[in-house]
């Protein structure tokens, strides 16, 4: 199972994710590829996550996050011993999310949601100060990456597999052209 965890205020409508679920339906892979919406709470978002890896189990799993998806994907890849592909992650939310407490909207849709103050801590209980397999990891950074510094990053997941892309911007525009890369690592045993 490949699982996609989109990032801070956005969906399974997001760019990446339509691409990467269009890739697995022309392989006749549909069935291995799930992206769930994911709540703005993260301790929910992690439990929703954990319980689709329990319900489809460990086996093959590979872990696919984009920003604060990549920062949740690097949680349930120490805790559940699989790979991760991170795409422009987040490394520092609880810091970097603190101004978006309170009412924002979606990217995708006009909903409506609260960014709690109480967030921000179910955050910090998320954070994993160093990895303990860089094998397992594969990051893809972007040095155009509006949003998150790509060099915190780099620095985050010393020795793992790293795919410096220079410009580009946070939502890696030309995604399509890293597909394979991801699904190959996320594929190999």
């Amino acid at each position: 199972m490949i699982l996609y965890l989109h990032g801070f205020r956005s969906s399974p409508a997001s760019f990446k994710a339509r691409l990467l679920a269009a890739y697995f339906a022309q392989h006749g892979r549909s069935s291995e590829f799930v992206c769930p919406q994911l709540p703005a709470s993260p301790a929910l978002a992690i439990n929703m996550a954990q319980g689709l890896i329990d319900q489809y189990g460990r086996a093959d799993l590979s872990l696919i996050g984009s920003s604060l998806g990549g920062f949740y994907a690097t949680y349930l890849a120490e805790k559940n011993q699989c790979k991760a592909v991170l795409l422009n992650p987040a490394v520092t939310p609880p810091r970097d999310l603190e101004k978006y407490v309170g009412i924002s909207t979606a990217f995708h849709s006009d909903e409506v949601f609260e960014f709690k103050a109480s967030y921000v801590d179910e955050l910090k209980q998320l954070a994993v100060p160093h990895i303990s397999d860089p094998a397992r990891y594969f990051l893809f950074a972007a040095t155009g990456d509006e949003v998150l510094d790509w060099r915190d990053m780099v620095a985050h997941y010393p020795a793992a597999k790293q795919h410096v892309i220079q410009g580009s911007d946070h939502s890696i525009s030309e995604f399509a052209d890293y597909i394979e890369q991801v699904v190959a690592f996320c594929d190999a045993v």
